[in-house]
């Protein structure tokens, strides 16, 4: 298919400064290995997402371009690491997120904790944003990361629960639910969060439903993106979706009670994490 204009992004190769600190601190970001459209922009803000516990993941979701395959143990120096990289890059809001480390007791929920902590100690005035796997929905694993305190918790339901067994074969859609709804219950204090792609076969009522459902299960924050194929061993896209869509999508949103939302074709979970935070 061919790319609509609405989804072209230019030059990705912004944020030297950025990228220099993460090779020098031999660490990973999802925008890098998820091939994120936004890379350079975020880059340049700065910004990054870091993604912890490895670069190889356990499930292997249609959708992503993370290597899947035996991953190594954890490294215990990588908390430290990120904490050090957020210092240099003088962020103010920090997005930790993960592969998923199904082989792992916890999933890895007591390396988010760690690197929460040690984030929060060299940065004691930045805002954290976890973006986390569903842990095989193991509630102890969860209160982990949440005793942690993250200004927000964040786990995306990715699709509309037909797919599923297409896009996330590994995963389950009543999981993710329930995973988003005891974040909630567990910490009411931190806002919950979620994210949608679009684009892979879902109709209307479909998005509008999971919204629902999302909402039901205590989610207030929400973002809509166009899903774009990272490379040729991926899911292809069905349809990009237009902008006035994407609009529509938001206005649904906020009539269902979300209180913040991000909608748009190159919208991304953690695109513009901070502001969605603030409001700004």
């Amino acid at each position: 298919m061919r790319l609509p204009d609405w989804v072209r992004t230019g030059s990705t190769a912004g944020g030297r400064e950025t990228r220099r600190t993460l090779r020098s601190l031999g660490l990973s970001t999802v925008c890098e290995e998820a091939r994120c459209p936004n890379k350079g922009r975020c880059f340049e803000k700065p910004t990054a997402t870091f993604l912890i516990l490895g670069d190889s993941c356990t499930r292997s979701c249609g959708f992503c371009s993370v290597d899947s395959s035996r991953p190594s143990p954890p490294d215990p120096s990588e908390p430290a690491r990120v904490a050090l990289a957020s210092k240099a890059l003088r962020l103010r809001y920090v997005v930790i997120t993960s592969v998923t480390r199904d082989d792992l007791p916890d999933g890895g929920a007591a390396h988010f904790a760690e690197t929460i902590t040690m984030v929060r100690s060299s940065l004691p005035g930045a805002k954290i944003e976890v973006l986390t796997p569903d842990f095989q929905g193991d509630e102890g694993a969860l209160r982990k990361v949440l005793d942690a305190s993250p200004d927000v918790f964040n786990h995306n339901i990715e699709t509309v629960p037909r797919l599923y067994p297409v896009v996330r074969p590994q995963a389950d859609y009543s999981r993710s639910l329930r995973v988003l709804r005891a974040a909630g219950e567990i910490a009411p204090s931190i806002p919950v969060k979620s994210g949608l792609m679009v684009g892979l076969g879902e109709t209307f009522d479909e998005v509008l439903s999971v919204m629902r459902e999302l909402r039901s299960a205590g989610c207030e924050v929400l973002t809509v993106g166009q899903y774009l194929r990272p490379g040729r061993r991926n899911l292809p896209v069905v349809e990009y979706i237009h902008p006035d869509l994407f609009e529509r999508y938001r206005e649904a949103a906020l009539r269902i009670g979300f209180t913040r939302v991000a909608s748009g074709p190159l919208v991304r979970s953690s695109m513009d994490a901070e502001e969605m935070y603030t409001g700004g």
